[in-house]
């Protein structure tokens, strides 16, 4: 036990000395702070030609923020934005190591239209430079100079309709590839010379184009391949005379509103209301269900309807999808006439004549009804809201139609078998209708009255 303290008292001697031999004296090393850089430019108004877009137009300078390093080392932020917004949606541009720059005018110019600024129209940008070390430590931001900047016109990326007007046109609108189309159901409003906007039912699953003249296939505008991932949503979209391909829909059927931008040549497509449906195959068709008649639930609440004409008695059902493989509805009844319905199949739901009718169905409460139709009728000021106006079915176009001549401007509606519980006026969309609906505006003289009831919960007039 001696030997081993001897041993551990020489070891405990010999760190001990080691390390008060090895301690140094250390000194912590201090930068002096930078300087604000004070920033100069040399105009604070431009208005430069669309013939100058790459030529330098904005020369700025900013005094030297004597950092402690190596000057070639330090990082200059030029920030521009749109003024009075302190530099909250600024662009930035960065300078490595030197103490001027300029601008060319194509790059203020995105930067004036990135703000959402019109053409030839003067706007007032702050501009501000940053400096700091390379690794963006100690930031020091300059004063901010006010400069007026009118963005020129840039040519649109595609060719605006010389028309001034814009027309949507395909199997996933109401009136299919039929050209002319119906307006204005089917035409946009143009808000500005480069972008027009409307709002419009869509078949879920189909294809469009836009239509520059009305009536004619002479040119369109499509996309240039279906290969583009989320088309239907929107993208970008070309100026055609025969190549392109069509534009797809989106998936689910409803209302959207569609904006096209020739500028920047990108289409978007938004959501208005979707619709849900209920498929009527039945004896009349041929019992298949990927080609039948559909009924809408407009709000998606369950509850359903539609126009189909039905042309034989022998029995019909509804299906929530296309084929057989969903939610089938059939009659609690062996006569199909109940007006209850069984969702696990049931009888074939069934009326007693053949004709066109009205469906209705509460998918929740489990009922129907079917409306015969025997015509519809114009009536309004014309006629001192009186006798109606007869209308002729067109099964071909499936459409109805009627003419009046009022002696004055005035309003008018159409309603069935002669009474007021089914009657349509004006509706939230240009040329649309709904139930109950205001009346809809007339001019004096003799006009033609079409109105379609094809597609379900989306019913539509024309007026020539």
């Amino acid at each position: 036990m001696k030997k081993n303290s001897s041993i551990l008292l020489f070891v405990i001697c010999v760190v001990s000395t080691g390390f008060f031999a090895c301690e140094k004296k250390m000194t912590n090393q201090y930068f002096a702070n930078g300087k604000t850089p004070i920033l100069t430019i040399t105009t604070t108004t431009l208005t430069p030609p669309t013939s100058d877009s790459l030529k330098k137009v904005l020369a700025l300078s900013w005094t030297n923020p004597h950092y402690a390093t190596d000057s070639a080392s330090e990082l200059y932020t030029i920030q521009i934005d749109s003024s009075g917004r302190n530099f909250s949606k600024a662009a930035s541009m960065q300078v490595s190591g030197a103490l001027s720059d300029s601008i060319m005018a194509k790059r203020l110019n995105d930067i004036a239209l990135g703000f959402g600024f019109s053409f030839n129209v003067a706007y007032k940008m702050d501009v501000r430079v940053i400096s700091s070390y390379a690794n963006n430590n100690e930031r020091l931001t300059s004063n901010v100079i006010t400069i007026t900047y009118t963005p020129y016109k840039v040519p649109p990326r595609v060719q605006p309709p010389s028309t001034d007007q814009l027309y949507i046109v395909g199997s996933a609108t109401a009136d299919g590839w039929n050209n002319p189309v119906p307006v204005p159901t089917q035409q946009f409003t143009r808000m500005d010379s480069v972008t027009y906007q409307g709002t419009f039912y869509l078949n879920g699953g189909d294809a469009y184009d836009f239509l520059p003249l009305n009536g004619s296939w002479a040119a369109k505008y499509n996309v240039a391949s279906t290969a583009v991932q989320g088309l239907s949503q929107g993208g970008s979209f070309q100026y055609s005379t025969g190549p392109g391909s069509d534009i797809p829909g989106p998936a689910k059927s409803g209302i959207y509103q569609i904006t096209v931008n020739f500028q920047t040549g990108i289409f978007s497509v938004s959501p208005v209301q979707l619709y849900s449906l209920l498929y009527v195959p039945g004896d009349y068709q041929g019992w298949s269900p990927s080609s039948a008649p559909t009924l809408a639930s407009i709000k998606s609440d369950g509850m359903y309807e539609g126009y189909v004409n039905i042309s034989t008695t022998g029995g019909f059902k509804f299906t929530d999808q296309p084929t057989w493989n969903g939610t089938n509805y059939g009659d609690t009844a062996a006569n199909g006439e109940s007006g209850i319905l069984n969702a696990g199949g049931g009888n074939n739901l069934n009326i007693a004549t053949a004709g066109y009718y009205f469906l209705q169905v509460n998918s929740t409460g489990l009922t129907w009804s079917a409306t015969a139709i025997t015509g519809w009728g114009l009536i309004g000021d014309f006629n001192g809201w009186s006798t109606d106006v007869p209308m002729t079915y067109n099964s071909g176009s499936q459409t109805w139609t009627g003419t009046i001549s009022p002696g004055s401007a005035g309003g008018f509606k159409m309603r069935a078998n002669g009474n007021w519980n089914l009657n349509y006026g004006t509706g939230g969309n240009a040329g649309s209708m709904s139930a109950g609906g205001g009346n809809i505006p007339i001019t004096a003289g003799t006009h033609t009255i079409s109105m379609s009831l094809s597609v379900p919960g989306y019913y539509t007039y024309t007026i020539q």
